[in-house]
């Protein structure tokens, strides 16, 4: 019931396993994981490499048959994984989906009870992960929202950026999972890690599309491509994030770190909480035109550092002057 499985690759070896009774022992048991898509499927990965016992569930078990070998307990609900767990951890796409999953007879919540955490990994739209906080708390247990700012190779090397809203006391069992996956910071109540991982990701769909303006325009006065491309990201402009993207944008791949979809439903999040804040956003306005349109023309998911393409195919298409 999570989203599509990919085949994270994990490293998980014999060492990995033997750590593992001492690494749960710690935490008060096993962990559960709740989605193994591209994001949590390496999050699981990179848990179970680090000794870690994890139950998991997802959308379909094929997808997640290399975390299986590598270790991973499959269970075939959300339900049974909170049941068999103290602590479980979701990643999933939107608010639907995370409401799905949590809801009915063989949801979360059905398996959470007293002295339980939810971690919710997602990023989903901050009223409805405090409305769905509340209800985690009637039957006893603590929702933690856990956005995290990076994609799959952030994941893979543990260095994620995690915005944590909830509990402290809750936060304080988590911690040391979250280590294993990036740098954790506790940022205040539900909701608010997951505003502050909104207000980064504007500045990501922002800078990837002036980046990709200043490539095209460069590209078009005649300097070649990879130069300009080098010589940008070299620059003060160049963020972590765009010298990550610079091959990417270069030769865009098939399989994205961080598709256009997911972009531009994050950004409609920022877009959706700025208007119930009263807080003009008009950079990300702009950027959400630009990923409509990619979507349009068929890049959903593909990477964001896509936009450069759509922005050349925007160019060739326009009447010649």
């Amino acid at each position: 019931m999570g989203t599509t499985p990919s085949n994270p690759t994990n490293g998980a070896s014999a060492a990995a396993h033997g750590q593992r009774d001492d690494a749960s022992a710690k935490t008060g048991g096993p962990i559960g994981f709740i989605g193994l898509g591209h994001m949590g499927g390496n999050m699981a990965a990179r848990l179970l490499a680090a000794g870690y016992e994890v139950h998991g569930e997802a959308q379909s078990r094929d997808g997640a048959q290399q975390l299986i070998a590598d270790g991973l307990q499959w269970r075939d609900t959300p339900r049974e994984v909170a049941e068999s767990v103290e602590i479980v951890f979701t990643s999933l796409p939107n608010d639907d989906v995370l409401e799905r999953v949590a809801s009915g007879a063989d949801g979360i919540l059905a398996g959470l009870g007293a002295g339980k955490v939810l971690v919710d990994v997602s990023t989903v739209s901050p009223s409805y992960s405090r409305s769905l906080a509340k209800r985690v708390g009637t039957v006893g247990s603590a929702m933690l929202d856990a956005p995290v700012s990076g994609s799959v190779p952030q994941v893979q090397a543990g260095t994620l950026t995690i915005m944590v809203g909830g509990d402290v006391e809750a936060y304080g069992r988590v911690e040391p999972i979250l280590r294993e996956l990036g740098t954790p910071t506790h940022i205040g109540e539900n909701g608010q890690g997951l505003a502050l991982t909104l207000a980064i990701n504007i500045s990501l769909a922002v800078q990837m599309l002036a980046f990709a303006e200043g490539l095209l325009l460069a590209d078009r006065a005649g300097i070649d491509r990879e130069l300009a491309a080098g010589v940008m990201t070299a620059s003060p402009i160049g963020s972590p994030m765009l010298r990550a993207r610079e091959q990417l944008v270069l030769d865009l791949p098939e399989t994205a770190w961080f598709d256009i979809g997911l972009m531009q439903k994050d950004v409609a999040l920022a877009l959706d909480t700025g208007r119930q804040l009263s807080v003009p956003l008009p950079s990300a306005a702009a950027a959400d035109q630009m990923l409509t349109v990619a979507r349009a023309a068929g890049y959903e998911r593909r990477d964001l550092a896509a936009l450069f393409e759509v922005l050349a195919n925007v160019a060739d298409a326009a009447p010649a002057r």
